[in-house]
């Protein structure tokens, strides 16, 4: 009996020492970024590093396959293009079947992601309407650059049968597919500098080419969440040219279940050593808090999000999603 009672205080004050859950027993934070190449990836690992609580930037296959997965409620906080965005909310194009998701929220917008066509310098594509004709990869299913390129197809009246072939690799893989001459040209939405991009300009000779021309003019004139946009000069080395393009913003999103207090606590972290935040990628350097908590944004804003944008008085206290830009 005296070696039962010891026992059982050894282990009363073994949990009495060890006390309440620490923060890395807490359940890690999902974040649902894209490919790990894209910069969907290093802003997820950023947020992560922003919180006091474990969090992880979990690879998926993009914006259309988290929208999904949020619907589902197999997420709670994930990447997604505003274009994407929108079609989720309202039910629309790819969206259509499923109908409009009433439980998609809005957390903030992040950086611009131009629509970015890559070429083999000996493939001679200069222009847009170069690319038929040859081998071309647009993007795995599930992902943003997929459902914009097949939004400017469908924009030009191109079909699947104008190109040589059409591909559907990831981004991690694209580059080294235009290396190796299986693909002509590939197109990704997403910010800049890139490394998937620079990847095929520093190993391949490959060159940026300009997305412009009338059908482009429609489509940013028809569609709010398509902004024009460019990509600097020699950010990719000396010799390359600026390029005019068209792209859309990247959203953080949530689900309508996500605890208020977890996107409270993130939404937090980010704005509160905003500057620290800027600095973890070039895309970002350019933000502003008026713009994230607005631009690209059609869902309503979360809970956790909207308690912290009231407190800086950045949203007044009738207003319960943004107005969309």
């Amino acid at each position: 009996m005296k070696a039962s009672t010891g026992l059982l205080a050894a282990l009363l004050g073994g949990l009495l020492l060890s006390g309440p859950l620490s923060a890395q027993d807490e359940e890690p934070l999902v974040i649902a970024t894209a490919s790990p190449a894209g910069v969907y990836h290093v802003v997820g690992r950023a947020l992560c590093r922003t919180l006091d609580m474990p969090c992880q930037a979990q690879p998926t296959d993009g914006s259309s396959a988290n929208l999904r997965a949020l619907r589902r409620g197999e997420l709670k906080l994930a990447f997604a293009q505003s274009d994407l965005h929108l079609y989720a909310t309202l039910g629309t194009e790819g969206f259509q079947k499923d109908g409009p998701d009433e439980s998609l929220r809005s957390v903030f917008s992040l950086h611009n992601e131009p629509f970015t066509l890559v070429a083999r310098r000996g493939a001679g594509i200069h222009r847009l309407e170069d690319i038929t004709g040859h081998n071309v990869n647009i993007g795995n299913p599930g992902s943003g650059q997929r459902g914009t390129m097949l939004r400017l197809m469908d924009a030009e009246g191109w079909s699947r049968s104008d190109f040589s072939s059409i591909h559907h690799l990831p981004a991690d893989q694209q580059a080294m597919e235009l290396c190796h001459g299986n693909i002509d040209a590939m197109v990704y939405t997403v910010g800049h500098p890139n490394a998937s991009v620079a990847k095929a300009i520093r190993l391949c000779d490959a060159v940026l080419v300009d997305v412009e021309g009338d059908i482009v003019d429609l489509l940013v004139d028809a569609y709010p969440y398509f902004t024009r946009a460019w990509i600097p000069a020699d950010l990719y080395g000396p010799d390359q040219p600026a390029v005019q393009t068209f792209g859309v913003k990247a959203t953080l999103v949530a689900s309508e279940a996500t605890d208020p207090d977890v996107v409270y606590r993130l939404v937090a972290a980010v704005f509160d050593d905003f500057e620290r935040f800027k600095a973890s990628h070039p895309a970002l350097g350019v933000l502003t808090p008026q713009e994230m908590i607005r631009d690209g944004l059609t869902a309503p804003l979360h809970e956790g999000a909207l308690r912290y944008y009231r407190e800086r008085g950045w949203i007044a206290p009738t207003e319960t999603a943004p107005d969309a830009g």
